[in-house]
């Protein structure tokens, strides 16, 4: 689906809002702020070829910012029609003490929202194989993404989409390059390794900062995460502060990075197996 060329018609031929946004600011900067949110999305759903109409998708629902940004952006285009797949909004409850079990379900039912909740401790499993200090992060990652496929496949979903930003790309980008020796970012679209599930990133160019803003004027009911966000130290934390000082002594680097990555050059590098330098002649 070529979401670039659909006529502005169609996104003001619905009328009205869909309930998430009733109840927003009426202000030009959050009008703007939205505005530059769906154009991203947009675009990444575009240049990923991300739809094929009439799927189904699967949109992971942690309770932080991204994704609900993620999950109030798409409802938004889909309710202009501009995204013509079926969205199932899913919580994977992990366990974790004290977790509010109730927010989640109360705020999907409040707009009518399709939804799963899933109960599953892994908060446990990795407590117990993880030395206290250390990072959680991979573990929980990979448990967590095992009971989204069993789930996607259970819902009849061809993707599980997913709240990643641009400052997500990045900060792996880094990692790899300085603790992984790899050049290799964070796709905006791949297929999982048993090749049945869809994984899609539409926030790919969206500004963590951007989504942080809206997810206050929106006022969602945020839940912190207290298992990984509560440890220091983490690599990623470290380049989300080299980012962010690049960032500040240099506006505007960030776009750029993320547009580099777009643009690779393989003969400009030293990948043998990338381009055929042994063929070069004179």
């Amino acid at each position: 689906m070529n979401v670039a060329v659909i006529p502005q018609q169609v996104e003001e031929s619905s009328g009205g809002c869909h309930p998430l946004f009733r109840d927003v600011p009426s202000s030009v900067e959050f009008n703007k702020l939205r505005k530059r949110l769906l154009r991203q999305v947009r675009e990444a759903i575009d240049s990923f070829a991300m739809v094929r109409p009439g799927e189904r998708w699967l949109v992971a629902l942690s309770g932080g910012k991204d994704s609900y940004g993620l999950l109030a952006v798409l409802l938004d285009l889909k309710w202009r029609g501009l995204l013509p797949v079926d969205l199932l909004a899913c919580n994977l409850d992990q366990g974790q003490p004290d977790f509010p079990k109730h927010i989640l379900p109360d705020f999907l039912n409040r707009y009518d929202i399709p939804h799963r909740i899933e109960y599953r401790d892994t908060y446990s499993i990795v407590t117990d194989k993880i030395a206290e200090g250390a990072a959680y992060c991979s573990l929980c990652s990979r448990l967590r993404r095992g009971h989204l496929y069993r789930i996607a496949r259970e819902e009849g979903c061809s993707s599980l989409v997913l709240g990643h930003h641009r400052e997500d790309v990045l900060e792996t980008f880094f990692m790899n390059l300085f603790h992984g020796g790899r050049l290799a970012a964070m796709p905006p679209k791949l297929i999982n390794d048993e090749g049945d599930v869809m994984v899609l990133r539409p926030l790919a160019f969206c500004a963590e900062a951007d989504l942080a803003r809206f997810a206050d004027a929106m006022a969602f009911p945020i839940i912190p995460c207290d298992l990984c966000g509560s440890q220091d130290g983490l690599q990623r934390n470290a380049m989300k502060a080299m980012l962010d000082d690049i960032e500040r002594k240099m506006p505007g680097r960030k776009d750029t990075m993320i547009r580099a990555l777009a643009n690779v050059r393989p003969s400009h590098l030293l990948d043998r197996g990338l381009f055929d330098f042994s063929a070069l002649s004179r």
